[in-house]
């Protein structure tokens, strides 16, 4: 019916696409989750107690569904991916059961605490249950990216030949999980998590805003939300800039140690000096959007840029060209597109940021409607901007999945059929939609009822914030 090989990797394609989300939303709002808990610990405004129940929820239930489908793509490395698993299982493995045993179980252990024990505990152990929570969400993303560097920038490891079968060996953990990708890997994600989460919040924020002051309509808890839409920009003024700033480094890292993805990334077929670095590029033809080249390209680009991007500092620089390497080239169209397509996505979001802050600044952030709609209309865009990074990353790595050890043609279950790998895809495509659906489903309903009224509030008991209280046990017992 169809290569094992090509359903394999659509059917992990889809479950990390769809999976990737609920990790950004969670990672994201950790850091808010445990300033809105700090300020609401130490008292005074209220507002603060409402934008941490509000946002705990969406939390839970990114949290809750991130791990049901997180445990699926386990679970495909042995289903669809055994060769890999067994070449590099000695490598692989271990930050994969680390991340379980010491991330998972530390979010898992105090995500009750934190969701439903604000009238239970103390003001100490509460607060300390946001950071660990917080912390654990931040930890898995550090084991999953150790694994997931590696397979770029293999380091550590010896390779054997066991009946037949590669094998990867570990020789040296620290070199293998402090490879040169990690550090650029961990703050690109974290970073991008952050402003993602800030642009959703600042478009949810931007609609209400946008009804109650440009449109006149009467709009409950307006300053939750205008509170909401500061704080988002706030965040996004730290954000924007600095993931450009970063994926500067990033991306000349990747030229120094992953060539031939960067010539994909740009588009360079052949070695050649002074190329440009495309920030906008339209197609011409059908033949330049299938079959990119940098050269014939028409858009707005930075003379030399690429060059100069790649060598830190020298427009003149050569780059070496895809018909210059021995393996194959990757699908070049989707890594150069969705490269593009980040870019500009990063710049617009800094010119968001600093347009919202120059409104905020001379006291129009509430009346001004053209950047509320901007703000609504970008509000998915960051979790768009984290797929086609991902995309990139690991398109731009093939033909390899342990770059330069093992083709990722040779990592697939040897017994599997295209039969099986066919049904498992369509059966993935189904559950998957569903999940996403209900996703948001979910979440848009959380966000059409609001942020708990002052009623609420005031009617829920105090914590005892002198005395420790065990979970579980009322205060007032």
């Amino acid at each position: 019916m169809i290569d094992p090989i090509i359903a394999s990797r659509l059917q992990f394609a889809l479950t990390t696409i769809v999976h990737i989300i609920f990790p950004v939303m969670s990672m994201g709002l950790a850091p808010f989750l445990i300033y809105f808990t700090w300020k609401d610990v130490r008292g005074g405004d209220p507002v603060y107690e409402q934008l941490r129940r509000f946002w705990t929820k969406i939390f839970a239930v990114s949290f809750v569904v991130g791990t049901v489908t997180g445990i699926v793509l386990e679970f495909e490395f042995g289903t669809n991916f055994a060769a890999f698993s067994t070449a590099a299982g000695e490598l692989f493995g271990g930050p994969l059961a680390v991340e379980g045993m010491m991330a998972f179980m530390l979010e898992a252990t105090f995500l009750g605490i934190f969701v439903f024990g604000r009238e239970r505990v103390s003001d100490r152990l509460y607060m300390i249950s946001s950071v660990a929570v917080g912390l654990g969400t931040w930890l898995s993303a550090v084991w999953i990216l150790i694994a997931n560097s590696w397979m770029q920038t293999p380091r550590g490891y010896e390779v054997a030949t066991e009946n037949g079968q590669t094998i990867v060996h570990l020789v040296d953990p620290i070199a293998a999980y402090l490879n040169p990708r990690f550090g650029f890997m961990f703050v690109h994600m974290q970073n991008a998590a952050v402003e993602s989460v800030a642009l959703f919040m600042a478009g949810v924020a931007a609609y209400y805003v946008y009804r109650h002051h440009v449109w006149g309509y009467p709009v409950e808890h307006i300053a939750f939300w205008q509170k909401t839409l500061k704080i988002a920009l706030v965040a996004l003024l730290i954000t924007a800039p600095l993931q450009v700033l970063q994926g500067d480094l990033y991306a000349r890292h990747v030229y120094e140690t992953q060539p031939q993805k960067f010539a994909a990334m740009e588009a360079v077929w052949d070695t050649e000096a002074y190329v440009p670095e495309y920030i906008f590029a339209i197609p011409t033809d059908l033949s330049q959007l299938t079959d990119p080249r940098a050269k014939e390209l028409f858009g707005i680009g930075i003379p030399g840029g690429a060059s100069w991007l790649a060598s830190g500092g020298d427009p003149t620089a050569e780059i070496r060209g895809l018909n210059s390497f021995d393996s194959e080239a990757p699908p070049v169209a989707i890594v150069f597109w969705s490269f593009r397509a980040m870019v500009g996505m990063g710049f617009w979001f800094i010119l968001l940021a600093f347009w919202g802050g120059y409104r905020w600044f001379t006291g129009g952030l509430f009346e001004d409607g053209l950047l509320h709609k901007a703000l609504m209309g970008s509000s998915l865009l960051g979790i768009v901007a984290v797929e086609l990074g991902w995309i990139v990353t690991e398109v731009g790595r093939q033909p390899w999945v342990i770059q330069g050890v093992l083709k990722t043609s040779e990592g697939v279950s040897p017994g599997l059929t295209g039969t099986e790998a066919a049904i498992t895809l369509a059966g993935f495509v189904g559950v998957y939609t569903t999940l996403l659906a209900l996703y948001t489903y979910v979440v848009a309903r959380i966000i059409r009822n609001g942020p708990p009224g002052s009623d609420e509030i005031e009617s829920m008991p105090d914590p005892t914030p002198d005395q420790e209280t065990p979970a579980g046990v009322s205060s007032d017992d």
